[in-house]
């Protein structure tokens, strides 16, 4: 038996070195184009409308210019990371780790306010809740603290506030990254960066805390895998008016927007130094949101501000 084969692989034509490097550097490039789904992405480029053309009401498919270009955020280092409009207040609300902190932020990339939070663990997301209220999300630990907004200054201390903790699929610096809340319908969007990306929907959060409890979660595995084209998540922002998701990537420089109750791919912005006139890419995104007249706001860590309004 064993003399069979030998014979049978001695009939084989040999392959010269290069042919073997080409079928080397074919599987890889092959395995790269699944990995980051290049191949559903040539199709979505090819069977999808230009931007202008898309449906009225994107929140993606419209001209932006860039009016705030990778401003320093003043007193701030490093980590910044989360960012949340407040309409209420007109302004913005950003999140620090290492060390935990919250800032209040105006719309130009000013530091209003600072608040040291004791007690919190590598809070990486915030969204504002409405009523008054925010919900920090600490990474590691799968936290979600739900703090009112602070009327003076001084430390917000994690054991006042009420917190659901998931716990879902721990894995060190890999949790939860991003958090965005829809008011009309009591859901919240939380978003776990990567190994593996995750997309849950909780709701009932708000009516929970008021003592009507009926938490539901559920797992958009299926949005992931048929409309997310990045790897990785670090921040989710839900449009109140379009009823729209929008997720950023950090290491794909991109922005999806997904239908918020179908999870349908909509449309998507690449954040490289093409988009809206930026002088470079936008090095890590780490924040993201919209204020109500559609003007998106981006931090990026180290320290950097942007804010691009609608052409």
């Amino acid at each position: 038996m064993l003399s069979v084969a030998k014979r049978a692989f001695s009939r084989l034509p040999v392959l010269r070195p290069w042919m073997w490097l080409l079928f080397a550097v074919l599987f890889a490039a092959a395995y790269q184009m699944r990995a980051l789904h290049l191949d559903d992405r040539l199709y979505y480029w090819l069977t999808t409308p230009a931007v202008s053309q898309w449906a009225p009401g994107s929140l993606l498919g419209r001209d932006y210019k860039v009016q705030v270009d990778a401003k320093v955020v003043g007193g701030v280092e490093d980590n910044l990371s989360g960012l949340s409009y407040d309409e209420q207040r007109d302004q913005l609300w950003a999140v620090l780790n290492n060390p935990e902190e919250l800032l209040a932020m105006s719309k130009d990339g000013e530091v209003l306010a600072r608040y040291p939070l004791s007690g919190f663990s590598d809070v990486e997301g915030v969204t504002y809740l409405g009523d008054g209220l925010l919900l920090l999300a600490e990474e590691r630990e799968h936290g979600l603290v739900v703090v009112p907004v602070p009327e003076r200054s001084g430390a917000l201390f994690r054991e006042d506030y009420r917190a659901l903790t998931l716990g879902i699929q721990r894995d060190g610096n890999q949790g939860f990254e991003g958090v965005g809340y829809d008011r009309a319908r009591d859901r919240l969007f939380v978003a776990k960066e990567y190994s593996p990306m995750k997309l849950y929907e909780i709701r009932g959060l708000k009516s929970s805390i008021k003592g009507n409890f009926g938490l539901e979660i559920l797992d958009h595995e299926d949005w992931i895998r048929d409309s997310v084209f990045a790897t990785d998540l670090s921040s989710v922002h839900f449009d109140e008016r379009t009823g729209h998701l929008a997720l950023l990537s950090d290491e794909s420089k991109r922005i999806m927007e997904l239908d918020g109750d179908s999870g349908k791919l909509i449309g998507f912005r690449t954040l490289n130094s093409d988009f809206a006139g930026l002088g470079k890419a936008i090095p890590q995104g780490e924040g993201m949101t919209f204020d109500d007249e559609g003007n998106l706001y981006i931090v990026s860590e180290p320290n950097l501000f942007y804010r691009f309004g609608r052409g």
